[in-house]
């Protein structure tokens, strides 16, 4: 009966290309590699997401629960045709990216997660999604939302997305934008990095296993940092909160 009730409560996977391994150079000289995450290897990247659940600066805490979430519905099979990327510089992760197939023409991004900042990770890593949903997977757009003013910056505007407002976003029921085919191809060669195949020892490191990142966001310790991400320009509650911690109080 257990296993019969399973098979109604499983997604049926529809047939998606996998992902070829590629990596790239990053300012900082080092190698990083872009990888499918297998299923058994979720457990992996979970670990390191749930930290940033404390972080509110740039909406990392928003995106890290319902990356969570995401993966966690992936790996217990409750998630329909989704895929997982990784990036990893040195065998440490220092992104996460996920999306689905919605039809075999169209995709929908979910999320990108950067666990290093500083070096365009997160833009590499959105870029190598999308070209796995145009060039492999053969979608002629996909619809995206951002939910950080970071992530408006570097997808809206640098892919000049279109609205598809009329096409409510799985991700909170939000207004679609789409990256169609037209708009990433005049994209590609300023924003789409990285090369084919991965030299071996460079793919055997990042497939050995997925290493804690080495500097991931945390909270920050002054509470102003947080408006970042904030529709507060005068941030006053947060100042008198920051008077507080420092005994100032009194002389505000």
């Amino acid at each position: 009966m257990s296993v019969d009730l399973e098979k109604i409560l499983r997604p049926i996977p529809a047939e998606m290309a996998p992902y070829e391994p590629k990596y790239m150079l990053l300012a900082s000289g080092e190698a990083a590699v872009v990888r499918a995450v297998d299923r058994d290897e979720i457990p992996d990247l979970l670990k390191h997401v749930e930290p940033l659940l404390h972080v509110e600066r740039d909406y990392y805490d928003v995106v890290a629960s319902r990356v969570y979430a995401e993966l966690l519905s992936h790996y217990q099979y409750r998630f329909q045709d989704q895929y997982v990327l990784a990036v990893q510089v040195d065998g440490e992760l220092a992104a996460i990216v996920n999306g689905r197939q919605v039809t075999p023409t169209l995709g929908l991004s979910l999320h990108t997660l950067a666990l290093r900042r500083g070096l365009r990770v997160g833009a590499h890593a959105f870029a190598a999604k999308m070209e796995y949903h145009f060039d492999v997977l053969g979608h002629d757009e996909v619809l995206i939302v951002a939910e950080s003013p970071i992530g408006f910056r570097r997808w809206m505007i640098e892919y000049k997305l279109e609205k598809r407002f009329e096409i409510p976003h799985e991700l909170g029921g939000v207004p679609s934008w789409a990256l169609t085919r037209e708009l990433f191809d005049a994209a590609r060669s300023s924003l789409v990095v990285g090369r084919r195949p991965v030299p071996p020892e460079i793919l055997e490191k990042a497939m050995e296993a997925i290493l804690p990142p080495s500097d991931p966001p945390t909270p920050a310790l002054d509470p102003l940092s947080a408006t970042r991400s904030k529709y507060d320009p005068t941030a006053t509650a947060l100042m008198v909160e920051r008077w507080a911690m420092e005994g100032g109080m009194q002389d505000a």
